[in-house]
């Protein structure tokens, strides 16, 4: 698989709380240079972003991030904060404790609204896999596939683990209509080629560009 293909579905991430403007602008500059599908930062810093991308690479952003547990009126205004700030994409994480609840309606509806408050923009739902068992990430499949979102996403990168093989393999068994972002663990340009193969188009890693940049007489060329 040629690396521009690879570079083509990454989410250029930078989340961790300690993030600096300097260190999004780097980001945002490699996701410029390496053509990367988004860059994917805190909300804090979207306005800023989007106006120093100048539309050159779209913007993402992270809500209810990264326990899920904010209300729903709480997330529609951050989504809605999002896009008034300039956000392409909205990365979104479901209430785990109502999965655990099988409260399915509150979370169809929930995942419905944040929907509506992206006003068009595209709208990822994190499920954290690494926290469900495989008959909840099955049920979370449908779900997600019948709200009106646009990409089911593993993972946080928070939390107990990131995305699987396993994960990728079942949500393409599973999901209808939506694609898949795997995201969290994924370290290496085989992880990522892996989880393309399984069905996963985005990739949500600080990594890739990082290895690529290491080895810049690659990036034209299969490996």
């Amino acid at each position: 698989m040629n690396i521009q293909d690879i570079l083509s579905r990454v989410d250029h991430t930078l989340l961790k709380p300690e993030a600096t403007w300097e260190q999004i602008r780097e980001i945002i500059d490699d996701g410029i240079g390496y053509h990367t599908a988004s860059v994917c930062i805190p909300a804090a810093f979207v306005k800023q972003a989007a106006e120093y991308a100048a539309g050159k690479v779209p913007v993402c952003t992270v809500i209810g991030f990264p326990c899920g547990y904010a209300t729903t009126a709480a997330k529609c205004f951050e989504a809605e904060d999002a896009v008034k700030n300039g956000a392409d994409e909205v990365d979104m994480v479901i209430n785990i404790g109502w999965v655990k609840d099988g409260k399915w309606e509150e979370l169809l509806e929930e995942i419905k609204a944040v929907k509506a408050a992206c006003g068009g923009k595209l709208l990822k739902v994190i499920i954290e896999t690494c926290l469900l068992t495989e008959e909840e990430k099955i049920k979370m499949c449908g779900i997600v596939s019948e709200s009106g979102a646009d990409y089911i996403k593993t993972s946080t990168g928070f939390s107990t683990g990131g995305a699987t093989r396993e994960d990728i393999a079942l949500f393409a068994g599973h999901v209808k209509g939506i694609k898949i972002k795997a995201a969290g663990g994924i370290r290496s340009l085989q992880d990522a080629e892996d989880m393309i193969r399984l069905g996963a188009d985005r990739l949500g890693t600080s990594a890739i560009v990082k290895l690529v940049k290491e080895g810049k007489e690659n990036v034209n060329t299969a490996y």
